[in-house]
């Protein structure tokens, strides 16, 4: 047995390793510039976000957010601009508890249809955009408070003009001879002016109505007065206006979210 090789062998050179494939600049060049539009994207919504969040929590304005309450008419809720309900806890005389339910709901109105003429003339000098009306009944049902609220689109020193010159509201619901007391504000935080004024459910007529202060004293004598419809007057007034100014000096949208 021979231990030599064979002449007729043949020896094989293992195959060369593959060539590393060659980069063509063209193609570096794309994948660099998508990467850079891809961080450019990145990068400028980042800085949307950035500038997003600070601008929904920039503080508003006192003259802003005034200017904007002046818009609450149209994008605020009915039902949070008249409650369904109202709670008067210690509204009432002598601090008793005090309830009211809405029983009536007006569409919003011109100020020539909502408004008498003493009204319309008062407010001459602002201008009235909108009157939003609502009737409130007690929890015994024997008295009707109509709840109004005037919008207008003046500043506050045309409002502060109306300050102790404006005279008895109109009802809603009721004549104007069954008015028992009434009231009314001009706001300092919105440009609009929050009324009420009351009536008697059985319909009986009073003829003039009394500021509701008047008939609130300890020493005020007369239906009105012992019945307590100036409390409930006043008490269903100041509920509308903590709401409305609450409404007019929310925070912005952004933190309202947090």
């Amino acid at each position: 047995m021979s231990t030599s090789t064979p002449h007729d062998g043949v020896l094989i050179a293992p195959d060369p390793a593959p060539a590393a494939p060659r980069r063509r600049p063209g193609k570096i060049f794309a994948a660099a510039l998508c990467g850079l539009l891809g961080l450019g994207l990145t990068g400028g919504a980042g800085y949307t976000a950035v500038t997003g969040y600070r601008a929904a929590h920039r503080p508003v304005t006192a003259d802003a957010a005034y200017r904007e309450a002046g818009s609450l008419w149209r994008s605020t809720p009915v039902d949070s601009l008249f409650p369904p309900v109202l709670d008067g806890q210690g509204a009432g005389p002598g601090g008793a508890d005090r309830s009211w339910i809405r029983i009536a709901l007006a569409p919003d109105a011109d100020c020539a249809d909502a408004l008498a003429a003493d009204w319309r003339a008062l407010l001459a000098e602002t201008g009235c955009t909108r009157v939003l009306r609502a009737t409130y009944t007690d929890a015994t049902r024997s008295s009707f408070v109509t709840v109004g609220m005037v919008f207008t689109p003046a500043g506050g020193a045309a409002m502060d003009s109306l300050s102790g010159r404006l005279t008895a509201p109109p009802g809603y619901g009721f004549p104007d001879d069954r008015r028992a007391a009434w009231t009314a504000t001009v706001l300092a935080e919105a440009p609009v002016v929050v009324y009420t004024v009351s009536a008697f459910a059985d319909g009986r007529v009073l003829g003039a109505p009394s500021p509701a202060e008047d008939t609130m004293s300890k020493d005020a004598t007369g239906a009105v007065a012992q019945a307590g419809l100036g409390h409930e007057t006043k008490a269903v007034a100041g509920l509308m206006e903590h709401a409305l100014r609450t409404l007019a000096t929310r925070p912005p949208a952004g933190e309202r979210a947090r």
